[in-house]
Formats: structure tokens, C-alpha cells, sequence
């Protein structure tokens, strides 16, 4: 495989946790400079300090993503420490039960679905519109956005969630469309469910742990939940010009998930 991205300034957003930190380490592991964000300082220097003690190039930025003008100073300052910007992996997400316990569409609030928009969807195109001028000027310069399994099939309480990682999906070809003319490719992959801390949560949350567990991993023909190193790989493959004919395009890794419509005991 070698160093695929040796030399390619990444900005990783979500960087701190589950996916995000996955991918920020395998980006500077195959030879990407990272520039690390994430709204949590603790969890985004520790991705940074991981990157740094394996010998690696970061830079960790803390960035409210539903504040734009905070977006751009992040872009510029990852263009000016690094000189210059080759690809943005939009990585950063909430799902609408980290905000509320009322996610079903009739009892969702306003408000929550606004933050869930703001960050899932908003911050995607944001980062990506003001990457784009120092993107232009990138040898090899990738876009990858993270949908999600939910952007192509319904789950139930989570309408905003679901609405959004669709749009993501809409977003990726619209700017493949769009950014094709500077030669820079947009793609897009959707995870089923993953190990990550957020995950965790989630079925520590329940009453019936074992039961959920048996929901999440049920749908996967490789019977397990997926590793977030395992989708580290895919997000490196289309960052990279190992990839350089591939763009406008969606990836499906969810173990199976969606080949069949059955359960697993």
C-alpha cells in the first residue's frame, strides 16, 4: 500500500473520537499532515498527541461547526500552517438522541433538529466552500464526506438524522458536479454500525443491553459490529489518488447490512 498520502494536507473533521480519530491517525500513518477538529479540546489533543507520538504531523484546531465564520478560520488556518489544503474528510456528526430524548418526528424540537442540520449537513458544505479556493491548487485534491447507512435506508427515531446523512449523499454529487471543472473529486461513504464511544453509549443507555446489541450487530452478515480502523482504510482510499478516477460516488461498509432484509440471532 505504502504511503499513499505522503506530503496531502488533511483536515479531518470530528476528529477527536470513534471514526474521525480513526482516520485522522491512518491519514498521518500513510503520510497526510492532519489538522484535527473537533468541539472537544481533551478528545482532539489527544488525537493530536496519538499522531505526534507515533511520529506523525498534527495539528490539533478547536471549531464550533454551526458557527461559519469559525469554519473558514479553521480552513485558513490549517492552509496557512501546512501551506495549502488536499483533502477535507467531513467526518463530524450528531445523531438527534445525543441532544433529546424526544426523536420521533412528532414530538422533535425545533431547535434539535436545527443543531442537527446545522452540524451534519451545513458544516459539510461550509468546510467544503471554503476549502475549495486552496483545494484548487492541490496536485490531487479529494473531498470525502461520511453519510450514512440511515442516508439510504429509514431507522426509526431518527427522521433529522436520517434527512440529513440523505443529503449528504445529494451533496457529495451536486459538488462532485460542481468542483470537477478544478479537479478536485467529491466522494462519499455510508458505515452501518460502527464501535465507537457514541455507539457505546447508546447501548449502555439501554435497559436491555444485550438486546440491542443483538439489534445492532443482527443486520450484519459479517456478524459483528465494524472497527472504526476497518472504515479508516476506505476514507484513506478515496482521499488518496489510489482513487483519482472515482468521484460523485457513495460507499457502502456495513458488514452486509444492506444485501438482505433479515436479522441474525
Amino acid at each position: 500500500m505504502g504511503n499513499r498520502l505522503d506530503g496531502k494536507v488533511c483536515i479531518v473533521t470530528g476528529g477527536g473520537s470513534g471514526m474521525g480519530r480513526a482516520c485522522a491517525i491512518e491519514m498521518a500513518r500513510q503520510g497526510g499532515k492532519v489538522v484535527v477538529t473537533d468541539i472537544k479540546r481533551n478528545e482532539g489533543e489527544g488525537t493530536e498527541a496519538a499522531i505526534v507520538a507515533e511520529g506523525g504531523e498534527a495539528m490539533f484546531i478547536e471549531c464550533d461547526l454551526r458557527n461559519g465564520e469559525a469554519i473558514k478560520a479553521l480552513v485558513d488556518a490549517a492552509a496557512k500552517k501546512f501551506d495549502g489544503v488536499d483533502v477535507v474528510l467531513n467526518n463530524a456528526a450528531v445523531h438527534p438522541a445525543v441532544l433529546s430524548d424526544k426523536t420521533s418526528i412528532e414530538e422533535l424540537e425545533d431547535d434539535v433538529w436545527d443543531a442537527v442540520c446545522e452540524i451534519n449537513l451545513r458544516a459539510a458544505w461550509l468546510t467544503t466552500k471554503y476549502a475549495v479556493p486552496y483545494l484548487k491548487h492541490s496536485k490531487g485534491a479529494s473531498i470525502v464526506n461520511v453519510a450514512s447507512t440511515g442516508a439510504l435506508v429509514a431507522y426509526p427515531m431518527a427522521s433529522v438524522y436520517c434527512a440529513t446523512k440523505g443529503g449528504i449523499v445529494m451533496l457529495t454529487k451536486a459538488a462532485a458536479v460542481d468542483l470537477a471543472k478544478y479537479g478536485i473529486r467529491v466522494n462519499c461513504y455510508c458505515p452501518g454500525t460502527v464501535d465507537t464511544p457514541m455507539t457505546q453509549k447508546y447501548i449502555e443507555a439501554a435497559d436491555d443491553k444485550a438486546q440491542i446489541m443483538r439489534g445492532l450487530v443482527g443486520a450484519h452478515l459479517v456478524h459483528r459490529l465494524g472497527k472504526p480502523e476497518e472504515i479508516a482504510k476506505l476514507a484513506c482510499f478515496l482521499a488518496s489518488d489510489d482513487s483519482s478516477w472515482i468521484t460523485g460516488a457513495s460507499y457502502v461498509i456495513d458488514g452486509g447490512a444492506l444485501a438482505w432484509r433479515g436479522t441474525m440471532d
